[in-house]
């Protein structure tokens, strides 16, 4: 038979040592401090956030927009309908009218400050409308399936095979009054399927968890456990969602508008300022560069926001 190598006596060196229990240290670096509070998605994901350069520069990029729709009088004296003299149109940029005069002689940089905040307004209400609409129909049809889900599922269906500007124009072209909430509502009554299905199936990938099996075992109802255990751990997704879309419904108000279907021509926008500015565009495109520049420094800094806040609540986004 062969011999047996474990029956040997060590070699020189290879002998076994166990240290004394006093000689051992390791707990120390595997202890858990019991005062810490634990951390959380959302902590992890403002740590992650905080040390990217791309998330400060979006912040300021929207703090500036939001400032300016604010407060847009602190960044001119000027009025955007205030001296608008036909004489004084298409005027090179100077000391008085730093972007120069439009066709009709009205200040394209008051117009440019004023146009943020019928645009901006029109977005942040459209984005509020449809998360609430869109979450709650998808929520309750990933929480509830059966029959729910399937009624919930085929609204969404229907309502998501309408294109969306396309119906946007038919409803607008009948509204009498084109204020900033109608605008809002129209966009987001035809806006709020694709939320639903991203809380739909976030939904449907939490409600099998452990705490959701611990909270009915504790005797909490289904609502109960929707809205408070459920819900919030599938936001993430609903909020890198609804950043991306505040900045594509701030696009959608500015092309209805400058179709001359969006908001009324009483009202300072973007959009109406492209319209504007569009007969002009041949001998003085100047005209709608700066409502053009604004609003795409606009979007841009929602969708770099959207890009940081996935990376930071999806870290498996950063791996495809």
């Amino acid at each position: 038979m062969p011999e047996n190598r474990y029956d040997k006596a060590p070699r020189p060196g290879q002998g076994h040592f166990v240290a004394a229990p006093e000689d051992v240290t390791v707990g120390v670096v595997d202890a858990v401090s019991v005062d810490e509070a634990p951390t959380s998605m959302w902590r992890e994901a403002w740590r992650d956030m905080s040390h990217r350069p791309l998330f400060w520069i979006s912040a300021f990029m929207i703090l500036v927009v939001v400032v300016i729709s604010i407060v847009p009088g602190a960044f001119t004296s000027l009025l955007p309908r205030s001296g608008c003299e036909l004489g004084s149109s298409l005027l090179p940029p100077s000391s008085e009218h730093i972007f120069g005069t439009d066709r009709n002689g009205c200040d394209i940089y008051a117009r440019t400050l004023f146009g943020a905040r019928a645009s901006v307004l029109v977005g942040v209400l459209t984005t509020s409308f449809v998360v609430v609409l869109g979450t709650t129909i998808g929520a309750i049809a990933g929480y509830y399936g059966g029959w729910t889900d399937t009624i919930l599922s085929r609204i969404t269906d229907v309502f998501f095979a309408v294109p969306f500007v396309l119906a946007a124009i038919v409803i607008l072209s009948i509204v009498p009054t084109r204020t900033s909430l109608a605008v809002a509502l129209v966009l987001a009554s035809f806006g709020w399927t694709t939320i639903a299905r991203i809380t739909r199936g976030a939904v449907l990938s939490v409600k099998n968890n452990e705490f959701v099996t611990a909270s009915k075992a504790l005797g909490m109802s289904r609502a109960a456990i929707l809205w408070r255990h459920v819900l919030p751990n599938s936001a993430a997704p609903i909020i890198v969602y609804s950043t991306v879309a505040l900045g594509t419904f701030i696009v959608a108000e500015a092309t209805l508008t400058f179709l001359g279907i969006g908001l009324d021509p009483s009202t300072v926008s973007w959009g109406g300022d492209l319209s504007t500015g569009r007969s002009s565009i041949r001998t003085n495109p100047d005209i709608m560069f700066y409502p053009a520049a604004a609003l795409a420094f606009t979007v841009l800094g929602f969708i770099m926001m959207g890009d940081v806040v996935r990376d930071a609540l999806d870290p498996k986004a950063r791996k495809r």
